[in-house]
């Protein structure tokens, strides 16, 4: 399985829910019409999305198996996965790309070797894609996802290099 989103909330009197998406584009999670939802306290479950919109850089989603926002509610915190062979495969070494869901909990180095975090999640700004990293204090950092900050992903070794100074 490969995550490619978390449910945030519920959304509206009918069972909707907000979904922070862990893909390029926005809405590149309705591209499959089936989801396991779950985490490591809620086993799995597969779910169907039926419509959707796009609100605040976040997807409304409605699944036909929830009309109500007691129940949607429920949802909340859990991630949305699909099975990896759903995807269009990538190589091993990255050459030809990678799914941004493969870089959450990736290390994230300085150009001096010193750690400044993990991958949190990803997100698009419209000018340039944005890493949100997550610090050892329980702050968050963003930084740019661009070539000039963005030195090298290594998905074996699962860290990024990047030219960013601990105190940015």
């Amino acid at each position: 399985m490969v995550v490619l989103g978390k449910v945030i909330g519920s959304h509206g009197i009918r069972g909707q829910i907000k979904v922070a998406p862990f893909t390029e584009y926005i809405d590149g999670l309705m591209e499959y019409t089936s989801w396991w939802l779950g985490n490591d306290e809620k086993s799995w479950q597969i779910v169907h999305p039926t419509a959707f919109s796009i609100h605040n850089n976040q997807l409304v989603i409605t699944l036909e198996e929830y009309n109500d926002r007691t129940r949607a509610s429920e949802l909340k915190g859990l991630l949305i996965a699909v099975p990896r062979n759903q995807l269009p495969q990538l190589s091993e070494d990255g050459e030809d790309g990678y799914y941004w869901s493969d870089l959450i909990g990736t290390s994230v180095v300085n150009m001096q070797g010193e750690v400044i975090g993990t991958v949190a999640g990803l997100f698009e700004t419209g000018a340039n894609d944005v890493v949100r990293v997550q610090l050892p204090n329980d702050k968050e950092e963003l930084i740019p996802f661009v070539d000039q900050v963005i030195k090298q992903v290594d998905l074996k070794s699962r860290q990024i290099t990047v030219d960013w100074e601990l105190d940015y």
